[in-house]
């Protein structure tokens, strides 16, 4: 385990009230707004930041919906000012793959960086589809520091599932979840059967406001303490997986870190942190989930770009205004 204390925020400070009180916590230290005390007078309270309206962006959001033909959820906060935009937020969609981060945390937060390097049995009757990673350790093993590495990076679903062993299985990874203020996403199955989402199923699934506000609070917030934090923040920014996503969407200069998930009903998610290299160094969060009507529907990936784009130059142009 670690040695450092770790200081999990709560429900209220986490994920309520659209994560204002995150977008306070993680904004760079600069000096407070209003006129400095005069010497000759008591010291009077600084003012309250408040926080700015949401960005409203429905025309162009529902837009991308009708031209791809597809559902479209998206919840975005900006960190420097704690500005939103919303779509569908409070929608439910299979989080699909972007649980592996998730049940990554949970590990990282129970274990700690010292613990990454026992190893970990990988047998032949774990190995389930897609694990290019894992397929290729059976018999030999894996740390759990390579497993999270294999999961999140390769979205490697045999090492997603021993993740999720190791928080609990799926009970134990919603405990957990539920402990550090996400009450919405919920996980129930093993990969690779999350993925088969029927709609009004609510198994494996969660909305794209709970996803960012999850996603923040591990990546720019305090669930994990800063050595956790930055391993679980090194793996998303090297994922591999997303170059046609919310990447797509970033300008050059630019860093992405994200997980993506598809599955039944052409569903195809990407959950982001983004920093635009502004001075201000503050990160935009980012979740944006779809899928179709048709149960064998083809994923597509132009809706998820378009949208990360119009969002991301909105937020980060209202950021001058």
């Amino acid at each position: 385990m670690s040695g450092t204390t770790r200081r999990p925020p709560t429900r209220r400070t986490v994920l309520g009230l659209g994560l204002v009180a995150l977008a306070a916590a993680c904004a760079p230290a600069r000096p407070e707004a209003g006129v400095t005390p005069s010497p000759t007078r008591a010291p009077t309270a600084s003012p309250v930041p408040t926080t700015p309206p949401p960005l409203d962006l429905t025309v162009a959001l529902a837009d991308v919906e009708a031209r791809h033909g597809v559902r479209l959820g998206l919840h975005a906060l900006d960190t420097a000012q704690g500005r939103t935009v919303s779509h569908r937020a409070d929608e439910r969609f299979a989080f699909c793959s972007t649980v592996k981060p998730l049940a990554a945390a949970a590990v990282l937060a129970s274990r700690g960086v010292g613990g990454l390097d026992e190893a970990v049995p990988v047998t032949a009757d774990d190995l389930v589809t897609y694990s290019p990673v894992a397929e290729t350790r059976v018999g030999v093993g894996m740390t759990w520091r390579e497993l999270g590495d294999a999961a999140v990076r390769y979205s490697d679903n045999t090492a997603g599932n021993l993740l999720l062993r190791g928080a609990g299985g799926p009970e134990g990874l919603t405990a957990w979840l539920r402990g550090v203020g996400d009450d919405v996403t919920r996980s129930d199955r093993w990969e690779p059967d999350l993925n088969a989402f029927t709609p009004g199923d609510e198994r494996d699934t969660s909305t794209p406001r709970a996803l960012a506000g999850t996603y923040g609070a591990l990546v720019v917030g305090e669930v994990l303490a800063p050595p956790e934090r930055d391993v679980l923040t090194d793996w998303l920014v090297r994922n591999t997986t997303g170059d046609a996503l919310v990447r797509a969407a970033a300008r050059p200069g630019w860093t992405v870190g994200d997980k993506t998930g598809s599955g039944a009903y052409g569903t195809r998610n990407d959950v982001a942190v983004v920093w635009p290299g502004t001075p201000d160094g503050a990160a935009v969060v980012l979740a944006i989930c779809t899928d179709q009507a048709v149960p064998d529907a083809d994923t597509v990936d132009a809706p998820l770009a378009e949208a990360a784009r119009v969002v991301l130059d909105g937020l980060v142009t209202a950021r001058s205004t």
